[in-house]
Parts: C-alpha cells; structure tokens; sequence
C-alpha cells in the first residue's frame, strides 16, 4: 500500500447575498485575526490561543490559526510580512461533505462561519478528482486542511485529503473487462458473475447471484443491521425533536454526530462483508443501482419521506465502491427502475403484501412468493448481464428510496430548509 496525499479543487456554486456576506465575514475575521496574532510575534500555540480568541470564527479556524501563526513568526517560515490574500484555514474535522448524485449539483459542502453557525453551500468538483472526493465522502480517505478563499468574485474550497492506495487498486476499466472483437471494453461482458447489490431499509443490504445455471444462489442478507440502523435513528429524531423544544440545538447536534459515527460503523462493517462475499464468487463483477436516476420528488407521507431520504444510499453506494477497488473487484451499476417490481423468473410484475415478501401476480409463473429484497438483488444483476448499462435512457418511473447522506437535510443554522429546498431542490440551499 502507498500513502498519497492531493490537493481537491471545490468551486462553491452561486451562494446568495446572505451566504457571500457570511463567507466574507469569516475571511475578515480570519484576516484580522492573523495579523493581531503576527503583531503580537505569537511564536506558540499558546500565544496565538490568547490573541484569536477574542476573534467571532469558529473553533476549526482558531485552531488552525494557532497552528500556522507560530510557523509564521520563526518556528518555520520567519516571514517578514503577512500579505492581505491568506484564505481562510480550518482544521481536518471542519468541513462536511454531502453527495447527493441525483441532483443537478451532487457535492454540497458544509462551510464553518462561527461556533453556532455554519452554511450548507452547493459545489462543483475537478471531474479529475471524483474518485478522491468519492473516497472522502466514504471515509476512505482522510481529510486534511482546508482553505477557503475568494477569486475573481468566485469562491473556492481546497481540501487536502489522504488514502492508502493499493498498486494493483488503479487498473482502468478497460484493463478490469475484456475486449469484444471491436477492441472496445465489453459493457457486460459474460465471463463475468455479476452481484446484484440492493439496498434497502428492511435489509441493509442484499447480495445474490445466479449460478451457472441461471438459479439464484448463496444470497445474503444483512437484516439486523437494518434494525440497527433504525433504531439509532429512531432514537435521534425522538431526542431531536426534545432538545430543540428546550433550546438546545448545539447539544441536539453533537448528539446526532455522535448517532451517526455509530450508524457509519455499520455501514463499514457491512460493506467490507459485501466485498468479501464477492471475493467468494468467481470472476465477479458488483452491480449497484445507478442513484442518478433516483426520483427527487418522492412523495410517501412526512414519516415515509423522512424516512428514505434519511437513508445512507450514497454513502453505501461509496463505501462498496473502493472497498471493492482495493480488492481489484470491478463495478458497474445499472438503471434501477422497478427492479423491486418485476419478478426475477418471469419478468413478470408483482408486488410486496408485507415489507420482505415479493409476490408474483403471473398465474404461470412458478415462483408464487419470494424474498423481497433478493429478488430485487437478482433483477439488478440480470440488468447487467442484458446489457442495460447506465447510459441508457428510460422513463422516470424508478421505484428505489431517494438518496440521503446524512441523518437529516443540510442547512444552515438559523435558516429555514423548506425554503432552501424550493430554492434549489430536495437538500440545496
């Protein structure tokens, strides 16, 4: 394994008058702040701890502040002057990131203004560096500094983050499937054995396979850990809701990270297990539904949309991406539309009487009942296996739970999401 370390370019995209007036405020502050802390000769943490804490900035620029001042003053740089254009430095556990693939604008970055305020600001990625920005949204990669800074009346983010890559981790697509007689990658080449992943609430996650008799084999489940994941966020929306009754939103949210460090275990977990099963099966190739077809505007019900945006689906999605990555696995995914819908032995439509239950409604077909979930896992591997790549155009009627990073909607503080949403869409702002 190698260690590597990049520089990731994020442009934030189009912030409002309120947002451009906080992103400068935080740079002012931050520029006041460096120079008091340089006047003042600051040559230790300590020193520069005592100049800018007087300073309205968050604790994730303060830190960096008392990092990089003594570096200024003669441990490192001995510089002379300070010019006016430093950007704005925070700590490795300042920004959070979201992804939220079917949208227009999939990276939304969360920007620290002070210590009870933070804005939620769409942003475009150097289309070179998605697959590091995939990785540190999974959380195999691991975020550095970060700098904010102003360009031409445009603002940018550059995070440093830093993976262990394997050597054999690099191989392109065409090196990972073979050739058809045209010279050109096969899309679905069939000396693969494809893995239909589903994800899901009920089941975390599913994984089958057919064998080489075209019988649906060894399919596993991960059904506790959907129970898991439930009830930890159960638990957070009930004790959410009280502590905002009592005021109490920076507890409210300290609780929630905390919640959702736990939920990522699992996910963590369940994910390298996804990846071993499929190191279990030969030539395998793990097919994911593609989640920018994922309907934006679902409409179930309050709790039902609470619910299933609140879900993991892209975090998931990442995590088994470079898991599967390290391990030399190739993915590939496929349009998701009624995959959960369709009968995996007739093609047939059906429908679920309870939630882990699939029936089929063709008198001729053999099957009756089935798993929910596995049946889902089949259909997705079969899409791959027809050929049904993810640059296919189909019609907007895709069955699957919309994408949600987080355990709820990113927004400002002080500010209110259903305005943001008719703003820009579902988590915009």
């Amino acid at each position: 394994m190698t260690e590597l370390t990049k520089t990731l370019e994020l442009k934030l995209v189009d912030p409002n008058v309120h947002k451009r007036q906080k992103l400068r405020e935080t740079r002012d502050a931050y520029q006041q702040a460096l120079q008091a802390a340089f006047a003042a000769d600051c040559d230790t943490q300590s020193a520069a701890n005592d100049v800018v804490v007087e300073y309205d900035l968050s604790g994730y620029a303060k830190n960096a502040l008392k990092k990089y001042v003594p570096q200024l003053c003669g441990n490192s740089y001995n510089a002379d002057e300070l010019h006016d254009d430093h950007p704005v430095r925070f700590t490795n556990e300042g920004l959070q990131l979201d992804h939220q693939p079917q949208n227009a604008i999939e990276w939304y970055v969360k920007v620290p203004h002070h210590e009870d305020y933070h804005l939620w600001i769409p942003a475009r990625a150097n289309p070179e560096q998605r697959e590091w920005l995939e990785a540190l949204y999974a959380d195999d990669a691991e975020m550095g500094e970060s700098r904010l800074f102003e360009r031409n009346g445009t603002w940018y983010l550059h995070v440093t983050a830093t993976r262990d890559v394997a050597e054999q981790s690099e191989a392109s697509a065409d090196e990972r499937t073979p050739p058809d007689e045209s010279g050109e990658p096969c899309l679905a080449g069939l000396d693969r054995t494809p893995i239909g992943v589903d994800i899901g609430e009920a089941s975390l996650v599913t994984v089958c396979h057919r064998d080489r008799y075209g019988s649906p084999t060894a399919p596993e489940l991960w059904a506790d850990e959907g129970k898991t994941v439930r009830r930890l966020r159960k638990t957070y929306f009930t004790a959410r809701r009280r502590l905002q009754t009592r005021g109490s939103e920076r507890i409210a949210e300290s609780f929630g990270d905390d919640l959702w460090n736990q939920i990522d275990d699992v996910f963590h977990r369940v994910t390298r297990e996804v990846v071993e099963y499929a190191e279990s099966v030969e030539n395998p190739v793990l097919v994911l539904e593609d989640l920018t077809y994922i309907r934006e505007n679902m409409d179930y019900g309050a709790y039902m949309n609470r619910r299933l945006h609140g879900w993991g689906f892209a975090k998931l999605h990442a995590q088994i991406r470079y898991k599967a990555v390290e391990k030399g696995i190739p993915v590939e995914t496929v349009n998701p539309r009624n995959t959960s819908k369709e009968c995996h032995a007739c093609g047939g439509v059906g429908y679920r009487p309870q939630q882990a239950t699939f029936k089929c409604t063709n008198d001729a077909c053999w099957m009756g009942e089935y798993q929910a979930d596995v049946n889902g896992a089949v259909n997705i591997a079969d899409r791959y296996l027809s050929g049904e790549s993810r640059f296919k155009e189909h019609e907007n009627d895709d069955d699957s739970a919309e994408d949600g990073g987080r355990l709820t909607a990113p927004q400002d503080s002080h500010t209110d999401a259903e305005t943001q949403q008719v703003t820009r869409g579902t988590y915009a702002s």
